[in-house]
């Protein structure tokens, strides 16, 4: 199932990129093609024995800069080796020895009006253990319903071709609970389905696969939509400040971030999905009432969006 799982993330990564080019119409994804540190994960450059045959590798592909997107990135990676003895207890399974492939993606638009976007899926292994995790979650700015609704439609639609994998109201309420800011205590974004540990059969497969073929029907509609909306520098300002919870998530609490850092990731894919530009307020809050306090006193609360009337 490995070789099988990295040819379709292989193949999933240029779809997704060529359909997000379409969407941008004025840049294109540069690519560097990388091979992991082989010191490995037992401490490498950070002292210990290095692990015997840890290595892989992967294609980042970036854009910046575009007509619509201001900085995004594309990942696939395959990699292999030996977790230390203490991260290796955190993970399911048994040893050291890991494997691990998937293609991650954060999209961060220029306009506060087109929703930052974050998919992954992967496959991983530890010992006897092998599993699928991934997801699709959506950090809107200034909401609209219809993205909403729409984005949630359709993962619900896929978890509801594959009942035997795959169950919406779990991974949409595993989704809400994951991609929440603890220390501040508030949502990322308006969610979508989160899922992981998820036993690598046949089922689970076809249900990986469905999800990363629907991730351009669930994003690229919206993109469209609102991609040519005048914005104001306001709005832009608020989006700054709103890109700040993103970091916060991302450094302090996100799995793929921690997995990437503790197993001698590439330092550069890793942080990839960092906006650009992010601005750090002291102590912000919006004026009542306004549409930017209506983010996080309604839009950020979670609710049953696919079952909405659009």
């Amino acid at each position: 199932m490995h070789a099988t799982a990295v040819t379709y993330f292989k193949e999933l990564q240029n779809r997704i990129c060529a359909g997000l080019e379409q969407a941008d119409g004025g840049s294109s994804f540069r690519e560097d093609v990388w091979t992991r540190r082989q010191e490995g994960v037992r401490g490498g450059t950070r002292g210990g024995s290095p692990p015997p045959g840890g290595g892989g590798g992967g294609r980042s592909r970036v854009i910046e800069n575009g007509a619509v997107f201001e900085k995004g990135g594309v990942n696939f990676s395959e990699v292999f080796g030996e977790f230390s003895p203490e991260f290796a207890k955190q993970i399911p399974g048994d040893g050291l020895a890991f494997t691990a492939a998937g293609v991650s993606l954060v999209i961060h638009p220029r306009s506060p009006l087109v929703p930052t976007v974050h998919a992954n899926f992967r496959f991983l292994t530890h010992g006897s253990k092998a599993w699928f995790g991934g997801g699709a979650d959506l950090t809107p700015y200034y909401p609209f319903k219809e993205d909403v609704i729409g984005f949630h439609r359709v993962w619900k639609s896929v978890c509801g071709a594959h009942p035997a994998a795959a169950d919406y109201a779990k991974m949409k309420k595993d989704c809400d609970e994951y991609f929440h800011i603890k220390h501040r205590g508030e949502a990322r974004g308006v969610g979508g389905i989160f899922f992981d540990y998820m036993d690598a059969t046949d089922e689970a497969f076809a249900f990986v696969r469905a999800a990363g073929d629907a991730f351009l029907d669930a994003y690229v509609p919206i993109v469209e939509r609102r991609k040519a909306l005048p914005y104001t520098p306001e709005q832009r300002f608020f989006q700054e400040v709103r890109r700040g919870r993103y970091v916060e998530f991302n450094l302090v609490y996100d799995r793929g971030t921690v997995f990437g850092l503790k197993t001698d990731g590439r330092t550069e894919s890793i942080l990839m999905s960092l906006p650009p530009v992010v601005r750090y307020v002291y102590d912000y809050r919006p004026a009542p009432g306004t549409p930017e306090a209506e983010l996080t006193d309604y839009w950020l609360k979670p609710k049953d969006w696919a079952e909405m009337a659009g």
